[in-house]
């Protein structure tokens, strides 16, 4: 088992903790694995390390399953604390307008994109909410599985559909979510 020992105060990291030491670098991803990983949240909580490009499912004390991830390129990434408000399977993907903007192309899915194996969003995806609303950022499959171990999404969190197809139906919705 790899060793991760994580130790969150309020809503921020403590300075100095081992996590410190443990976010300079991305783990090269091998598939998910089961790691000893040390933390005060609670078994089901699932922690994203963006700078690991990991993701960590509490399964147990000193227990958790992670997984490789893509992560929000550079102006595009999010970091807090997060309920698991809604859960998708096939969803339907939307590209807000400021995408739209930015890339006219998509334009013909204005009003959004049927859920399958071309849509974006992939499998599934489970939408983090902040105070009751909907923060926008998602984790979710991909129909790009090169992208995992890199920063390639619009702020999202990206797995392998296999993979998020498996934490959609481990986690609940009320699942307390920690992007870092």
């Amino acid at each position: 088992m790899n060793r991760r020992n994580f130790i969150f105060g309020a809503a921020a990291l403590v300075p100095g903790s081992a996590f410190a030491a443990a976010k300079k670098k991305a783990i090269p991803y091998r598939g998910a694995e089961v790691v000893e990983f040390t933390t005060p949240e609670r078994r089901g909580t699932v922690i994203v390390n963006t700078e690991e490009m990991a993701l960590y499912h509490i399964i147990g004390r000193e227990t958790a399953i992670r997984y490789g991830v893509a992560v929000g390129k550079e102006g595009f990434d999010w970091a807090g604390i997060a309920k698991v408000g809604r859960k998708v399977k096939w969803p339907v993907w939307t590209p807000p307008a400021a995408m739209i903007r930015r890339r006219p192309d998509l334009e013909k899915w204005r009003n959004g994109m049927p859920g399958g194996r071309e849509n974006p969003l992939g499998a599934r995806a489970i939408y983090l909410f902040a105070g009751g609303r909907d923060t926008l950022f998602r984790i979710h499959g991909t129909n790009e599985p090169q992208s995992i171990g890199t920063a390639a999404s619009s702020g999202c969190i990206r797995m392998l559909n296999e993979e998020v197809s498996e934490l959609y139906e481990s986690v609940q919705i009320g699942t307390k979510v920690i992007v870092i």
